[in-house]
């Protein structure tokens, strides 16, 4: 299995709506691209966040299924609308569960 994380930082100027849409959006990534097995994202609490406001987990089924994700077009379609016009900064760390 493979874990994927992400971390966005977002512009001053996000909507709590933009933000809403954005989490619905990676949301909905669970039921049109195989390969995931789980997928978790929400709004960071923790006031340690160095200004990133999202995370998102996804637990693939292999490494195989992560390098399908990144391309598939829910993924950019996601990206493009919801992520990149709001977003300032990302981390991303992927990394194999055994």
């Amino acid at each position: 299995m493979v874990e994927h994380l992400v971390l966005f930082k977002l512009t001053p100027e996000a909507t709590e709506g933009q933000k809403d849409q954005m989490i619905e959006g990676l949301r909905s990534l669970q039921e049109k691209i195989p390969g995931i097995l789980h997928l978790s994202v929400g709004r960071n609490f923790s006031d340690r966040s160095q200004g990133f406001e999202i995370g998102l987990a996804v637990r693939f089924v292999d490494r195989q299924a992560l390098d399908v994700y990144i391309p598939h077009p829910a993924h950019r379609e996601c990206v493009d609308r919801f992520i990149t016009p709001i977003k300032t900064d990302v981390i991303v760390v992927d990394y194999g569960i055994e």
